[in-house]
């Protein structure tokens, strides 16, 4: 069946059926014109929104549609982690092809509930249309933090420690090997970086946790490459940066992958995209404070990877010699 077959009531009907019932704090939720929710006292609200275009975001020869909802959910949820906040609700708009088959938009809620249900948070509402271009996927995620818990990228300061949660390049690896149908399914390390690429985890915990501990000063999430953050991070807080190329946590899989192609590791996990881990930066004071945080969160893993400075220049120390930070993704611009 197709969604010309059903119409926009069937198709909402369908969806009412496969969303868990709203919790307590959801008071008006899917089937009327606008969610209600009750908020938590003494938080501060977080918002952010983020749209998966079909052909720029992701591609259906290689992600299924459960792919896609799954990765919708978790490239905003990668934002509340970034900013320290608990998840509280999320509206989902569906810009949708009338050819599309009503199975696959169910295989992508099913992808998005399951992901929203292992996170807590609730689907309270959303939109569907119709569209004669691409299938777009936004998502609306609403948070929670405490006063004085909310974490910026502008708040750094120069001598900070730069930390990375997991690690870089399995992603842009992943994506590459789908594109060159060279993907060796024995090969974990390399099903691994496909699956970053396909089911990006946002790091929520450890973003609630680097809050509420007062352990990260500026923070990111990496999901347009660890350099942009990097850049963005220096920038907002008006500082310079040195990375430590030895330290870098490149995941096996993307380096065994760039090697093998005579590509250097390092510049291509640098540059990569898709990894949704946070960066965050550390104070000299601020150890004791990290530790507590790595008790609490030991997956994933964190790793000292550069160090905040005064001097605003962007760089990256290799074997004792010195080159400027590149990489990164940015929309709209070419090359």
């Amino acid at each position: 069946m197709k969604l010309s077959d059903l119409g926009e009531h069937g198709l909402l009907a369908r969806i009412r059926d496969r969303v868990p019932p709203s919790p307590p704090d959801v008071l008006v939720g899917i089937g009327d014109d606008a969610a209600v929710v009750t908020t938590a006292r003494n938080e501060q609200t977080v918002m952010t929104t983020d749209a998966l275009v079909e052909g720029i975001h992701f591609d259906r020869r290689w992600s299924t549609p459960a792919d896609v909802g799954h990765k919708a959910l978790a490239v905003n949820l990668s934002d509340l982690a970034a900013m320290g906040a608990t998840p509280r609700w999320v509206l989902l708009s569906l810009v949708l092809p009338d050819s599309w088959p009503l199975a696959d938009v169910e295989a992508l809620l099913d992808g998005f509930v399951a992901a929203a249900e292992r996170e807590r948070v609730s689907l309270a509402g959303g939109n569907v249309t119709r569209t004669p271009g691409p299938l777009v996927v936004n998502v609306t995620a609403v948070g929670g933090v405490r006063p004085r818990r909310v974490l910026l990228r502008s708040t750094g300061r120069p001598g900070d420690a730069v930390y990375l949660s997991g690690t870089i390049g399995a992603a842009a690896a992943g994506l590459e090997m789908l594109r060159a149908g060279a993907l060796d399914e024995n090969d974990a390390d390399a099903m691994d970086c496909v699956a970053r690429h396909r089911r990006p985890e946002a790091r929520v915990r450890l973003g609630r946790a680097l809050a509420q501990a007062r352990a990260a000063r500026a923070t990111m999430d990496a999901s347009d490459g660890l350099a942009d953050a990097l850049r963005q991070i220096a920038a907002a807080s008006g500082c310079g940066v040195v990375v430590d190329a030895a330290a870098l946590p490149i995941a096996p899989g993307a380096r065994a992958w760039w090697t093998a192609r005579g590509t250097d590791p390092i510049a291509a996990a640098i540059a990569g995209g898709d990894d949704y881990e946070l960066v965050f930066t550390v104070p000299r004071t601020g150890n004791g404070r990290l530790r507590n945080v790595r008790r609490q969160v030991a997956d994933p893993p964190i790793t000292r990877i550069a160090t905040l400075t005064k001097d605003r220049a962007l760089l990256v120390e290799r074997a004792g010699a010195t080159s400027e930070l590149s990489g990164g993704y940015e929309h709209f611009r070419i090359g």
